[in-house]
């Protein structure tokens, strides 16, 4: 774009970025909306303050082309931000751009391979890594922000802060998970962190590092599944259901505002699916017995 309408830009997209602020979202929102109209801006060649449906469509018809449908629902909220809370103006979005609706179920690891992946993990750090978000049900940012304060001997919880949609949450802390926290802190010492990065300082491992060590290790462990870091997450949940842990709770630990959220996990428990067999054919046992009563006749 040319020099006038980079300055005008430049002026918008810091407009942008402060009322991200001011409206309270969170990092990786606001990291989100700004790529979205830096990227719509980058197709353009100009400052997207006037676009039209036309230009719109030819935009989101690029964007399949090399990414997922998430990111296009992810950079149209983007872009309406920009329009009505930077710009003061509503969207002009086609509707013909609208996501298909899917239902897809993520794989589950079993309490076996999540065994395997920590004891074939050579990394301290990084096992204690995969055995505390397993087994406090923590998102991969959670874990990482643990501070030592944040655990509670005495209720037996652990304080998450600032979890997804910036909200705190208590989870109860295993004696299993609270041994390796003292095994873990005792390597390193740090007076703030539970997971530091290696090189020291303040800062803390860093989740590359963690995601190619995840991938890594599936692999000499032989998994095969399509899983990541967030699995660990969804298989704790799915095996505390198979224990019989009831959904309120579990919506509780996971963080979750909406039971129905929480409810997905109940189609990934081979338990409930064993049960509505019996359920099933117990139901069904009768009609076969009078059937059977019927064809002797």
């Amino acid at each position: 774009m040319n020099q006038q309408e980079q300055s005008r830009f430049d002026t918008l997209y810091q407009k942008h970025l402060t009322m991200l602020k001011l409206q309270g979202k969170a990092d990786k929102t606001i990291e989100a909306y700004a790529r979205a109209v830096r990227r719509l801006a980058c197709f353009l060649d100009r400052c997207p303050e006037q676009v039209d449906n036309d230009e719109l469509e030819a935009y989101s018809t690029q964007l399949l082309d090399t990414r997922s449908w998430s990111t296009v629902k992810l950079d149209k909220h983007g872009i309406r931000f920009f329009f009505e809370h930077t710009l003061g103006q509503p969207m002009p979005w086609l509707r013909a751009v609208k996501a298909p609706k899917t239902q897809v179920l993520p794989d589950i690891l079993t309490p076996r391979e999540v065994s395997t992946l920590i004891s074939r993990t050579e990394k301290m750090s990084i096992a204690a890594f995969w055995f505390v978000t397993y087994s406090l049900g923590l998102r991969l940012g959670e874990s990482l922000h643990l501070h030592s304060s944040d655990i509670d001997r005495q209720r037996q919880l652990v304080h998450v802060r600032r979890g997804k949609g910036n909200k705190d949450r208590f989870v109860i802390l295993p004696q299993a998970t609270l041994a390796v926290l003292t095994d873990l802190w005792r390597s390193h010492h740090h007076p703030v962190l539970l997971f530091p990065a290696s090189s020291g300082g303040s800062g803390v491992m860093h989740r590359g590092t963690l995601q190619r060590a995840f991938k890594r290790v599936c692999a000499d462990c032989n998994i095969h599944k399509r899983v990541s870091i967030h699995s660990l997450r969804h298989s704790y949940a799915t095996h505390l259901i198979e224990a019989g842990l009831d959904l309120n709770t579990l919506r509780q630990q996971l963080g979750h505002a909406d039971l129905k959220t929480t409810s997905r996990y109940v189609r990934m428990t081979e338990v409930s699916h064993a049960h509505s067999n019996t359920l099933v054919n117990d139901l069904m046992t009768p009609l076969h017995q009078a059937w059977r009563w019927r064809i002797k006749q």
